[in-house]
């Protein structure tokens, strides 16, 4: 078993550093409400920051024996890059075609090939499922799912390996029961222009 060299609060505090974390009224992809949202991409856009999450994270794999790293577009896909580049293997991404996630632009996975999901924030796990589908109708052999922040409320996983760096407690809401549009707050989609207050 390898051991961590960072702690919770230093990956936390990058996130902090890069403004990553907002408050507000959100409308996650998942559906759900929340009145905190995680902006990976305000971390990956830093090139430096993002090499030292990705190396720890791949520090936490048990097997790194690895072909395809595979991840969802858009957020996903320069965690994939990194992650790839360390672990000398080849990065791809699926995109949403027809409500569906699938593999373009000449990306394929072989029978037999070892693969690593990653994604940025996890949530409910809805992208990360159909990319799993993915590697099953490939017949390839997914060793195990990693995610930079894990906000899901319980394992969404039991048969697979699913490592994160970080896992956040972050309380989302169904509509219906979301007090901040009970209060009447506007809601904000990810990647809305509107200026945040930072946590």
């Amino acid at each position: 078993m390898c051991s961590f060299n960072m702690t919770d609060k230093e990956i936390l505090n990058i996130f902090k550093e890069c403004r990553a974390l907002k408050e507000g009224h959100f409308l996650l992809s998942s559906g759900l409400h929340s009145g905190r949202y995680l902006q990976a991409a305000s971390v990956l856009k830093y090139p430096d920051k993002a090499e030292v999450l990705c190396k720890e994270l791949v520090k936490r794999l048990e097997d790194k024996d690895i072909d395809v790293v595979l991840s969802a577009a858009i957020g996903g896909i320069v965690l994939s890059y990194e992650v790839a580049k360390l672990l000398g293997a080849r990065s791809i991404f699926a995109e949403r075609q027809n409500g569906k996630m699938t593999l373009r632009r000449d990306f394929s996975i072989k029978s037999g090939e070892n693969v690593l999901i990653v994604e940025d924030v996890f949530t409910t796990g809805k992208s990360v499922r159909e990319l799993v589908d993915i590697v099953k109708k490939s017949n390839a052999s997914l060793k195990a799912v990693a995610v930079l922040v894990d906000r899901s409320k319980k394992p969404v996983f039991k048969d697979l390996r699913f490592v994160s760096l970080l896992k956040l407690d972050i309380k989302t809401y169904e509509q219906k029961e979301c007090p901040l549009c009970k209060k009447g707050l506007p809601i904000d989609k990810p990647g809305s222009r509107k200026i945040f207050k930072y946590l």
